[in-house]
Order: C-alpha cells, then structure tokens, then sequence
C-alpha cells in the first residue's frame, strides 16, 4: 500500500481540487501511480450516466489508475449547498463507516499516492452528529491544507491547523494557492503562515484564470510526501 493523504481547505472554493489534481500530476511526473476520491460532492450535475461532479471528474482525470466514477465520488448530490443539507433534501444519509470503506478499497488498489479530498473546511457536518473530519480519523491518514491565500487567511489556516491536532492526526504540508489576482502584502502573509504552520511549505501556486493543474504541478514540491 502506497501513502494516502486527505486533503482539507481552510474553507470552501480555495482550490482544493485544483491542488489535489496538481499534486496528482506531480506525482505522476515522477513515475508514481495516483488515484484519488472525493467521498461526499454537492453540485452534481444530472448526465446521462447518473449525478456528475465536475470536480470528481477532474480528480479522475488526473489520477494514473482507472476508477469507476462510484469509487471515486460515492456519495454525488446534487444542489449546491452544504453536504449534509444536501442529504436531508435527497432523503439519503451520510456515512462516514461507508466513505471510509470506499477509501479502504481505493488505498488498497495499488496506487502510490492517494488523496481524499474534502468538502468544504475542516469540519463540515455530515449529519446531527457527524462531521467530514471523522474520515481521516478512521483512516488515520495525515492531512494536506490548502490555504486560500486572501485577506484572513492567516486565521484561517491556524485555527483549522489546530483543529488537525487537536484531532489527532498529523499535518503533513501545506500549499499556499493565490485564489484572487493582486492580494495586498503577499509575502508577508506568506511569510507569516511560513513561520507559524507546524508543517512543509509543499508549493506556492500563482493565481491562474485558466486553472491549468498540469502547470500548476510544476510549482509543487512533492518530496515530503514521499517515503525515502
């Protein structure tokens, strides 16, 4: 069994997906075999094929072994709002016991590198008394955060750092994505979150339009990732 990694963000629309299939091409550069899953969507789209989401296809896309997209996205809702609303409308319940049983068999598949993204930030509620960070938890896989590099990020970034302690699992590294062109003091905050996260600065990633994640890989640093 190869490294396994979940990827959380410091909020939603920081670029999860498109660090995790940057990561993936990285990876894939060297020679490595990836795969990948994104337990729970929202914001499917209904296809021919059944519900579709795009930032699953992306992660299907990227990733070296070919999944079948249930393995990879088992729980595809369709409104685009929070996940555990989104299953309350669809009558449908969220099971962390059954993300993680999908991701067993996705680790097991003999990738080298597989990466299970997250929804939303670090504690996104699944249900009354469930939350998305009890996954890795089960699986015992450390976690990769990418920061939304944007005003409020430094606290941002700390506070869902702390919250990966205070669970119990190890943070990894981290990836620093410019999600708006033009942020004020860059450096600094970059500086600042350099200085104060417990982990590897594994890449910084320039604000891109076109959100080219084979390009973006070349900004990445996957080396602590990897076993020596």
């Amino acid at each position: 069994m190869g490294r396994s990694y979940f990827v959380a963000g410091t909020d939603t629309e920081v670029g999860k997906t498109f660090v995790s299939t940057a990561l993936l091409t990285a990876a894939a550069n060297v020679g490595m075999q990836t795969a990948a899953v994104k337990p729970v969507a929202s914001g499917c789209e209904q296809t021919e094929y059944g519900l579709r989401n795009k930032d699953a296809l992306l992660l299907q896309e990227a990733m070296t072994l070919h999944l079948p997209y249930q393995q990879v996205n088992p729980f595809a809702l369709e409104p685009a709002i929070a996940p555990h609303i989104a299953a309350i409308e669809a009558g449908k319940q969220l099971n962390v016991s059954r993300m993680a049983g999908v991701c067993r068999g996705v680790m097991c598949a003999g990738a080298d590198l597989v990466l299970i993204e997250g929804a939303g930030g670090w504690r996104t509620p699944l249900g009354p008394r469930a939350f998305l960070s009890q996954l890795p938890r089960e699986l015992n896989t450390p976690v990769i955060l990418v920061v939304g590099m944007q005003l409020g990020c430094i606290n941002h970034a700390l506070l869902t750092a702390e919250a990966i302690r205070h669970d119990g699992l190890p943070l990894a590294g981290w990836v620093a994505n410019f999600v708006r062109p033009g942020m004020a003091r860059a450096e600094e905050n970059l500086a600042t979150l350099e200085a104060l996260l417990p982990a590897p600065l594994l890449g910084v990633l320039p604000h891109s339009e076109t959100r080219d994640y084979r390009e973006a890989a070349q900004h990445l640093d996957i080396r602590p990732l990897i076993p020596s």
